[in-house]
């Protein structure tokens, strides 16, 4: 790497010269040499050229070094030494899709009663020093990976990765782009919610936990290791070679040897069978050299150009996964949600006036012109002859473009991915399991990484079959399922509620002997060919619903959208009751966030994935008066006056 920074246009010639001279009129003492023209640009690229921020930031950095005695670092120094052969921390020699530069420490070989924080912040400084003397890694930051594979809790030292956190976001002069915490364990979930609570905003989201499967979504598989299923060989040796080269000169060979000795050439950090992701994983050819021609990007092609924590982890059917149902190594490209803040549509007083002027009878007119626009796709898949089978109803069929595709062969379920209020993918619209699908659903739970299951109907219903019995109830009834050679579900205890149960379901994959817990909510209160009246149960239902999502979000290893991974919403046919639920689960979503609300709009965007949505005119007056109820409940709208509504009697549903 060159110490030689690239050539500088005239403003940021000038901002250098600026950010020079404010500093030594800062400086105790006049005699001392100014700051290098390199160390200069060095805090500007930081800070984007901003002198006062730069400043602010070099003065932090001063003060941080000497707070924690690492002004002066000498790698000579035993402590130092001890911690740079660990390999604990390391740069790879390559860089993710945007050029930042990749550091990784390895929790799993830091042992907090044999070092020192000064130890190991003077070893990782003194590495992180190197790796900035690139121009490339100044202006397109760092990613900084915590490793968290196989650690246990006597690896982990909270005020050592306090300290680090906090050095790296506002007192060294490198970009932190993001922060990937792979394979947290589950004792790590409290410390992780309060570090969040101590960074800033703008950082926090970009904070990611991760498992090894997702790190292709963040960086290239030619630029990750191999133990990370990635394709990279890397060795700890050659770069701490080149640092110490960097500190002590070319004519320092022999020290330098001395000094490696015993240290591994291959790449030996993390180096156990366990870890290795990818059986099939080759090595490319590499003389792993560190220079800037070098850094390998060449995946940039197949991953994402930015942070997946807008809209969800999967992109637009979803994540694809390979034979085993794990996340494939190919990146998704992140798209925006229809669903958003924009202007136009109701405020709550609106819609109240609107609904007491067009009457029920008005809005169900309304939603006949919804009803006779023509789908927006095909339906191929659907209609294949293998996939017929599949489908509960003949004329209820997925649309092409949205479709959830399952990783075996036979892709196929009845069910579409559609946006949620402000989240990409935050449902999934199925129709209800058949015996001969029951296999699939399970698998699309799982692939797709659930932890809510809502059903809007009862497997029975006027003496007709709506749905099968895909899940073991518990209680005096079964209490486990087993679905062919791939999945157990176990019935873990049901909630009676007054008008829907709740059920926590232990999922087991029996190929992986992984399992994963998913909430089952089953709303039985839906009367036979009407909605829900009033609307308060139904509410407390969706609300329940949402509060778990959130919940079990905390408590997983989702690092996606904040809102979680998608929920697989179901009724009979997966289009009424289904779409009454996301159409009323968005507009509550919006109503909370601007002010305003849009149901037709909203409904038509539904209809676009998955077609058909809102299947009778009365579920489209619920979404109306549900709404309203809603605000009601809220405290958003008092004295509802819909004198006149019901100018004509309900319809059947």
């Amino acid at each position: 790497m060159s110490e030689i920074i690239e050539d500088l246009n005239q403003n940021e010639a000038q901002c250098t010269k600026d950010f020079i001279e404010r500093v030594t009129e800062l400086r105790n003492e006049p005699t001392e040499e100014p700051v290098p023209w390199s160390t200069a640009v060095k805090f500007l690229m930081a800070r984007k050229f901003d002198v006062k921020r730069a400043i602010d930031l070099y003065l932090s950095h001063q003060k941080t070094r000497q707070k924690e005695g690492i002004s002066q670092i000498d790698a000579r120094d035993e402590g130092v030494r001890n911690e740079l052969l660990t390999e604990k921390f390391t740069i790879l020699p390559s860089r993710d899709c945007n050029g930042a530069a990749i550091a990784l420490f390895t929790v799993r070989l830091h042992f907090p009663e044999k070092t020192t924080h000064q130890a190991v912040l003077r070893a990782l400084v003194f590495q992180l020093d190197v790796a900035l003397k690139s121009a490339d890694t100044q202006r397109n930051g760092l990613v900084f990976v915590y490793d968290m594979t196989h650690s246990k809790y006597t690896n982990f030292d909270y005020d050592l990765s306090i300290k680090i956190l906090s050095m790296l976001k506002g007192s060294y002069p490198a970009r932190l782009k993001k922060v990937l915490i792979v394979t947290a364990p589950l004792w790590f979930k409290a410390p992780f919610k309060i570090i969040r609570l101590f960074v800033r905003e703008k950082l926090r989201d970009r904070v990611y936990t991760i498992n090894i499967l997702q790190l292709p979504v963040h960086i290239p598989l030619s630029s990750l290791p191999l133990r990370f299923g990635g394709k990279m060989e890397v060795s700890h040796r050659d770069w701490i070679h080149q640092c110490l080269r960097s500190a002590w000169g070319k004519n320092s060979e022999g020290e330098i040897s001395t000094y490696l000795e015993g240290m591994n050439s291959a790449d030996s950090v993390g180096s156990l069978s366990s870890m290795t992701v990818s059986s099939a994983a080759e090595s490319e050819d590499s003389d792993n050299k560190r220079s800037e021609q070098n850094m390998d990007t060449s995946d940039c092609s197949s991953s994402p150009t930015s942070p997946h924590h807008e809209g969800s982890l999967l992109g637009k059917r979803g994540a694809d996964f390979d034979s085993e149902g794990g996340l494939n190594k190919k990146s998704l490209k992140e798209e925006p949600s229809l669903h958003g803040p924009e202007s136009g549509g109701f405020t709550i007083r609106e819609l109240v006036d609107y609904c007491r002027i067009k009457g029920r009878r008005g809005l169900r007119r309304q939603y006949e012109v919804i009803k006779m626009e023509p789908p927006q796709g095909t339906f191929d898949v659907s209609k294949c002859q293998n996939n017929l089978p599949k489908n509960r109803y003949t004329d209820v069929l997925c649309l092409d473009h949205s479709r959830v595709q399952l990783a075996n062969d036979s892709d196929y379920i009845n069910a579409n991915f559609v946006d949620g209020y402000r989240q990409k993918n935050a449902y999934i619209s199925s129709q209800g399991p058949l015996p001969r699908t029951f296999l699939d659903f399970w698998r699309m739970v799982w692939e797709q990484m659930v932890l809510v299951v809502v059903m809007t109907t009862r497997t029975v219903e006027r003496q007709r079959i709506k749905c099968g019995q895909y899940w073991p109830q518990g209680g005096e009834e079964e209490s486990m399922q087993q679905f062919g050679k791939e999945f157990v579900v176990i019935n873990t205890g049901v909630e009676r509620k007054n008008e829907y149960i709740v059920s926590t379901l232990l999922l087991q994959n029996l190929k992986t002997e992984e399992s994963r817990q998913i909430s089952h909510f089953q709303y039985v209160g839906w009367p036979d060919y009407d909605v829900p009246s009033p609307a308060s149960s139904f509410l407390d239902f969706m609300l329940h619903v949402r509060q778990e999502q959130q919940a079990r979000v905390l408590s997983s290893h989702w690092t996606g959208h904040p809102n979680g991974p998608p929920m697989v919403v179901h009724c009979s046919a997966g289009i009424g009751r289904t779409g009454t639920f996301i159409t009323m689960d968005i507009s509550t979503r919006r109503l909370a966030d601007i002010g305003t609300v849009d149901i037709v709009k909203t409904v038509r965007r539904i209809r676009s994935q998955r077609a058909f949505s809102i299947q009778m005119p009365e579920q489209f007056v619920f979404c109306h008066l549900g709404l309203i109820e809603h605000a009601q409940r809220e405290g958003l709208v008092s004295d509802v006056n819909l004198e006149g509504f019901d100018d004509s009697s309900s319809e059947d549903d």
